[in-house]
């Protein structure tokens, strides 16, 4: 039996509109390309018929992928209670020991994960290696460079906005 994959409620409830979309969407859009490429003759020799039927699969494929997301999610709640630890759904802001540097992540589960948007998996090298850990504590992360030692320096519920310096 497969695992709980844990998520925060805003990756569940996204996954959850996606599905909505793929299944009452997407759906009735293939079925109506189908309809038109059927009317066009002769399937055995229509492009657009199998053009069709390739993009049907796809997005059946892609459905029930969500869909076994979703069966398999264990969502973390927010419980409204202040954050001592780091856990899925919480903003860290961290300090490179070595550069000085900060940075903020917001932990989130894998199919949540996106670089841009600063949300890393809990999965990842850095989520994994500061789950559980509390202000002012300290991580190292195995990196292919070697490795590297962050201090915890808050935790959060939102990512905070850099001010503008003008």
């Amino acid at each position: 039996m497969e695992k709980k994959r844990r998520m925060s409620r805003e990756g569940y409830e996204n996954l959850k509109k996606q599905l909505d979309y793929l299944i009452n969407v997407q759906r009735a859009d293939v079925a109506q390309k189908l309809k038109e490429a059927r009317s066009y003759g002769d399937l055995s020799e229509n492009a657009e018929y199998d053009e069709a039927k390739n993009e049907q699969a796809v997005l059946e494929a892609k459905i029930a992928e969500v869909q076994y997301i979703i069966d398999n999610a264990e969502v973390v709640e927010d419980t409204g209670e202040e954050l001592e630890e780091i856990d899925i759904g919480v903003v860290m802001t961290i300090r490179n020991a070595k550069t000085n540097k900060t940075e903020q992540w917001k932990i989130v589960g894998t199919n949540e994960a996106n670089f841009m948007e600063h949300k890393i998996s809990d999965e990842s090298p850095i989520g994994k290696a500061a789950m559980k850990k509390k202000v002012g504590d300290t991580f190292i992360v195995e990196a292919p460079a070697g490795e590297i030692k962050y201090e915890v320096m808050e935790i959060a519920r939102e990512i905070q906005k850099e001010e503008d310096e003008t």
